[in-house]
């Protein structure tokens, strides 16, 4: 789809200037927060864990024998059958590494999804991204305390996936921190409700449009 089709869809893009430059970049960045550079290693890291945590998952279900670990040997088994674990199972469901899966997959899949420019024409999209990320990097510390503090044992591809947890907060920041930005000046600028939410949602407009790429709002708004 073309630039100019991406500006179209959504209600009001025809008040948006024909051309748009999928690769702009929002203030305070000197770079796309929403490009593919960036979104790519999200992917490959959030399917990475995935598949480690669906190794862990079969092991919690018992579609495998043992659990693989070169560093702390059975210390795996210990923690992932553990109490703190089961009591993880009892609340969702599921094995709290297939929590893992699901939540990783979604990283993946809101990484995919949307233009190198949703941080403008889908707020909605790059905060429910923000939603997935974030929380799932607290989780994953917490539980890793857990297993030193409550536990006693330690599992060597459950500190991996933390890690990876971590380095997705991380690579996800700068974006979500754009729509978070960037709806804050429509705010600043409008003082309109109705102007957020149809940002948020994707409708274009003129003065959205006018916000997303001004390096600077007014007195003492520079990065903000």
């Amino acid at each position: 789809m073309s630039s100019s089709a991406n500006a179209a869809c959504a209600p009001g893009g025809a008040a948006v200037a024909a051309k748009v430059d999928l690769d702009a970049y929002p203030p305070p960045w000197a770079h796309n927060p929403s490009s593919w550079r960036q979104r790519v290693p999200i992917v490959v890291l959030a399917m990475l864990a995935a598949a480690i945590s669906a190794y862990l998952a079969a092991y919690q279900w018992r579609l495998v024998a043992t659990v693989w670990d070169p560093v702390f040997g059975e210390q795996s088994a210990r923690v992932l059958d553990s109490e703190v674990s089961a009591r993880m199972r009892r609340w969702v469901g599921i094995p709290d590494a297939g929590l893992g899966v699901l939540a990783y997959l979604g990283d993946a899949v809101f990484g995919l999804a949307g233009s190198t420019r949703r941080w403008q024409f889908r707020p909605w999209l790059v905060l429910l991204f923000g939603l997935d990320v974030i929380p799932l990097g607290i989780v994953s510390v917490v539980l890793v305390v857990l297993q030193g503090t409550v536990v006693g044992s330690w599992c060597f591809l459950c500190l991996v996936t933390a890690v990876i947890s971590l380095a997705l907060v991380i690579l996800a920041f700068d974006e979500v921190w754009s729509s978070i930005l960037f709806l804050r000046r429509v705010w600043r600028r409008t003082h309109s409700a109705r102007a957020v939410w149809w940002t948020f949602t994707g409708r274009a407009s003129a003065e959205a449009e006018a916000v997303a790429l001004a390096r600077r709002e007014g007195p003492g708004d520079v990065g903000a």
